[in-house]
């Protein structure tokens, strides 16, 4: 019995450490969302590169969007709910969707939001904001909405490219 009491006691103690080292727990989830926005990022600009350049005006049909589009689309949502969240501007959308102007705007939002969302404290993402006909959502909420968001987006390139046979890039965790 004093064995495994003094076993539960080491245990807790063990636990206890760990929760400190981690630090604040307000900070976990940014820390979190900062290194899976990073790991979208770069997952969104392998498959925005896999599509070869004069193939960023196809369209699987005539009611979707071109591949160029979509990754324009995929950049500035997220550009607009960070801003929204953050109560900064949106980047400006660009007048093209030829591969290298989507590309950089792609790279340019994610850095953007990544900056916009460290510079937000626990308060801020806990405000409501206007999110259009009447509704409020929490500022992380609208953030949370942006990062799956860009999944449906990205998952809806990849079929653009499966459907040109080319082989998606590997996802990474």
């Amino acid at each position: 019995m004093k064995a495994i009491l003094s076993g539960l006691v080491a245990l807790s103690l063990l636990a206890g450490m760990a929760a400190a080292a981690s630090g604040p727990a307000e900070n976990d989830y940014k820390a979190v969302l900062t290194k899976h926005w990073q790991i979208s990022k770069e997952f969104t600009l392998a498959v925005a590169e896999a599509m070869p350049a004069e193939s960023y005006d196809f369209k699987p049909n005539p009611d979707e969007m071109s591949f160029g589009q979509l990754m324009i689309h995929i950049a500035l949502s997220n550009s607009e709910a960070f801003a929204n969240a953050a109560g900064t501007e949106a980047l400006a959308q660009p007048s093209g969707t030829d591969k290298k102007t989507a590309i950089k705007f792609l790279a340019d939002s994610f850095d953007r939001c990544a900056k916009d969302f460290e510079a937000m404290t626990p308060a801020q993402l806990n405000r409501m904001v206007d999110i259009g006909a009447g509704r409020q959502a929490m500022a992380i909420e609208v953030l949370w909405w942006a990062f799956t968001d860009t999944a449906h987006h990205r998952g809806q390139a990849e079929v653009y490219l499966r459907v040109k046979n080319i082989k998606p890039p590997r996802y990474v965790f």
